[in-house]
């Protein structure tokens, strides 16, 4: 019997959508039993969260104190235990999955399969290399687990209205005391989450500087979309680094992603490559983002973006 564990993401006591797109994988495998897991120093309310996602049979919680912060040397041990017994261990293609799973595959002795976008089979998925310019068909071997991240972008979060069960469980594994936690950085906005946001805009070089950044958070505000950035803003200090968008940074898939100054670099494109209807405002009418983009303004962004502002009311 096919069984798949999806290792839960999230933050704050707060489950984070990643984990409903890795439930959808996990649902395309065939006659597939998926259970979630849950490591947390308080699982409760992201237990009860991951219990209403449909397609979940059991919600499994390892409560430790150690848990209470998503260290990869700390959870992958108790990932490899739990895992035993299934067929496959699904993590969400974020920071928080790349960190992980690698240690998982590690723990259990296989290969691990990257960003998988497309299930063939139970033992057969297709992902991007050569920043999406190629798509490759990966087989695995059935005698072994299958250790996999999903790529988010490519998939649509499973809908809620189950009802699973929710189970503790008791992990007897020693953790390793080389690894501590020590604090936590993050930026705080009270815009949508980049990552799973229905519209994103996002500035470029072309915006100029930190300073004229301001325009492309006030039209997002007005918006109500969350704010991404090119590597070239990220690299020129416009933004910090966890609002870039692309290759290198976050992989999206928004129904609406503005690029506002982006040349659109093809690290920048596998970045946004999922998104519904894409919208680019450049100076540059030969910009390569207007070969992606389903409408175009050629124009200087400074004039578009109020008169833009003007005609939203």
């Amino acid at each position: 019997m096919t069984k798949i564990l999806v290792v839960s993401e999230h933050l704050d006591g707060k489950l984070n959508a990643s984990t409903a797109r890795a439930v959808s994988a996990a649902a395309a495998v065939s006659a597939a039993a998926i259970d979630v897991l849950v490591l947390s120093d308080a699982p409760e309310g992201v237990a009860a969260d991951a219990a209403r996602i449909s397609g979940v049979s059991k919600v499994l919680t390892v409560t430790r104190p150690q848990n209470a912060h998503a260290l990869a040397a700390v959870l992958a041990p108790q990932i490899a235990r739990a895992a035993d017994g299934y067929t496959h261990v699904f993590v969400p293609s974020t920071t928080f999955g790349k960190d992980i799973a690698p240690r998982v595959a590690a723990l259990l002795g296989v290969s691990q399969v990257s960003d998988v976008m497309s299930v063939e089979g139970a033992h057969r998925f297709k992902r991007p290399i050569y920043a999406g310019n190629a798509i490759v068909t990966v087989d695995v071997d059935p005698a072994t687990v299958v250790v996999a991240t999903i790529r988010t972008a490519s998939w649509p979060a499973a809908p809620t209205g189950g009802s699973a069960t929710v189970e503790a469980l008791s992990l007897d594994v020693p953790l390793p005391s080389h690894t501590r936690f020590v604090s936590l950085q993050q930026g705080r906005s009270d815009r949508p989450d980049l990552q799973g946001a229905a519209k994103v805009v996002s500035g470029g070089r072309g915006v100029g500087s930190k300073e004229n950044f301001e325009v492309i958070y006030k039209f997002a505000d007005k918006l109500g979309a969350a704010v991404g950035a090119s590597r070239a803003a990220v690299d020129a200090g416009y933004v910090p680094n966890e609002m870039q968008v692309g290759q290198t940074g976050k992989i999206i898939a928004p129904e609406l992603y503005i690029a506002i100054g982006i040349s659109g670099a093809i690290q920048h494109l596998t970045g946004i490559k999922d998104a519904g209807t894409i919208v680019a405002i450049n100076k540059d009418a030969e910009a390569p983002i207007f070969e992606i983009a389903d409408i175009g303004l050629v124009g200087d962004l400074f004039k578009i973006l109020p008169e833009l502002e003007a005609a939203l009311g």
